[in-house]
C-alpha cells in the first residue's frame, strides 16, 4: 500500500488507548504513523492526531494528551496555545483532518486547511465539545458553530480502504481491543463498530469519567493542581 491514512475515533477519556496503541506502533513499526498521507480524528481523537501530526516528541506527547484529556475544555484552549508550536497550522494542514459536526444541520464537516494556529485550535476545540457535558454553547469555526465530531462522523475516512482505524472499543476497526468471547451483536456509531458485550459497556461508560491516580501517575497530580488554580481564578 503506497499511501494510507489514520484514523482516531472520538472516546472521551478511553484515549488512553491511543497512547498504548501509539506507543506500540511508534517501537515496533514508526512508518506507520510517520508515512501516513493524512492523520485524522474527532473528538479527542483529534488532539491525538494533531499531536502526532505537528510533531510533538513522545515523552511530551504522552504528558501533552493526559493533560489535554484531563481538562475542562476552557482549559484545552490554554493547554493548545502553549504546546503548540508556532508553525503548528503550517504543519497541520493537508494532513491532518479534523471531524466536526455542524450545529445547525448535524452535518459532518471535514477540515483540513489551517490558516493560522488560531484557526486549528478553534478548529480542535469545536471538534472536542460535547454538549452539556462540555457546556451549552458551543465554539465557532469561521463564524459558523459546531460541536463534537463523534456525533456525526467519529471515525474520519473510515470509508476509504487504504485508513487504519484506532478505536478503544472491540468490534471492526484495525486496532482495537478483542474480546475473547464470540459477539454476535454489534452497533455502529458514528461509523465506528462497537461489539455489544460487557467489556463495551464498561468502555463507553468509563469515556465520561477521568482516570484515577492509579493511572494518570504524577501527570495526575499536575492535572489537579492546574484545575485547582483555574477553578480559583475563575471564581474569584
Amino acid at each position: 500500500m503506497k499511501h494510507w491514512n489514520i484514523s482516531f475515533a472520538g472516546c472521551g477519556f478511553r484515549s488512553i488507548y491511543h497512547l498504548g496503541a501509539l506507543s506500540c506502533i511508534l517501537e515496533r513499526v514508526p512508518r506507520l504513523v510517520h508515512g501516513a498521507s493524512k492523520i485524522c480524528g474527532a473528538s479527542s481523537g483529534c488532539l491525538v492526531a494533531a499531536a502526532l501530526t505537528v510533531g510533538i516528541p513522545m515523552g511530551e506527547f504522552i504528558v501533552f494528551v493526559k493533560l489535554l484529556l484531563l481538562c475542562l475544555l476552557r482549559a484545552v484552549q490554554d493547554i493548545l496555545l502553549e504546546k503548540l508550536p508556532a508553525d503548528a497550522h503550517l504543519r497541520a494542514s493537508g494532513k491532518l483532518c479534523v471531524s466536526l459536526t455542524r450545529l445547525s444541520d448535524r452535518q459532518n464537516v471535514l477540515v483540513s486547511e489551517f490558516d493560522s494556529r488560531e484557526e486549528l485550535i478553534q478548529a480542535l476545540l469545536c471538534s472536542c465539545f460535547f454538549p452539556v457535558y462540555c457546556g451549552f454553547i458551543p465554539p465557532s469555526y469561521h463564524g459558523v458553530h459546531y460541536m463534537d465530531g463523534a456525533l456525526s462522523n467519529n471515525l474520519p475516512l473510515f470509508e476509504q480502504r487504504n485508513t487504519i482505524t484506532v478505536a478503544p472499543f472491540s468490534g471492526e476497526s484495525d486496532i482495537c481491543p478483542r474480546e475473547g468471547t464470540f459477539n454476535f451483536f454489534e452497533v455502529h456509531y458514528g461509523n465506528v463498530s462497537i461489539q455489544v458485550n460487557t467489556g463495551n459497556v464498561h468502555r463507553i461508560c468509563t469515556s465520561f469519567l477521568p482516570p484515577g491516580p492509579e493511572v494518570g501517575g504524577d501527570d495526575w497530580l499536575t492535572v489537579s493542581l492546574f484545575l485547582c488554580a483555574y477553578w480559583i481564578e475563575g471564581i474569584s
